[in-house]
């Protein structure tokens, strides 16, 4: 399945895509990515950066389209709880089994992405470990894995190793 933007990687083809942040510095080339990713089919976008982190905010460009749903967790980081983690999970999993597209993004698209991604696919049967080795080959598929690893630090893969089956 092809990629809506090019930096961004499919979970779930047709049901969980994710990726960098869906803005860039300027309006255009913004409207263009924010158009491919609701072109795709994106319903549902879950935002894991910080008010403050100085990105153009983008929830009022997609509101006719799409829901946005922001989730902070400090940059190069782990989430502050494990209940919070399990609030993303539940949201995405609501959009899926609705038969709905979600996108699932920070700022780089590589850390907080890879971490919830990564619990996304222990919960769903992979367990810590199988889920990290998963996520490291569909993270194959974003150009930034030439020089990126997601996720990005040791404690983020720790969080990953430590999630539960179902949690």
């Amino acid at each position: 399945m092809t990629r809506p933007i090019k930096h961004c990687y499919w979970v779930l083809p047709g049901k969980l895509l994710a990726g960098e942040y869906p803005r860039n510095k300027d309006e255009q080339s913004s409207q263009e990515k924010l158009h491919a990713l609701l072109n795709a089919g994106v319903t549902a976008f879950i935002d894991l950066t910080e008010a403050d982190e100085g990105l153009q905010p983008y929830s009022t460009l997609i509101s006719a389209e799409a829901s946005h749903h922001r989730f902070p967790i400090v940059d190069v980081s782990i989430p502050a709880s494990s209940d919070l983690v399990i609030t993303i999970l539940d949201t995405i999993n609501h959009y899926i089994e609705r038969n709905q597209l979600v996108y699932v993004h920070c700022w780089g698209g590589v850390g907080r992405t890879g971490v919830i991604i990564g619990c996304w696919l222990a919960r769903h049967g992979h367990g810590g470990e199988v889920a990290l080795d998963h996520l490291r080959e569909l993270w194959q598929a974003c150009p930034k894995s030439r020089y990126r690893r997601s996720p990005e630090t040791r404690e983020q893969e720790q969080y990953i190793l430590n999630w539960e089956v179902g949690r």
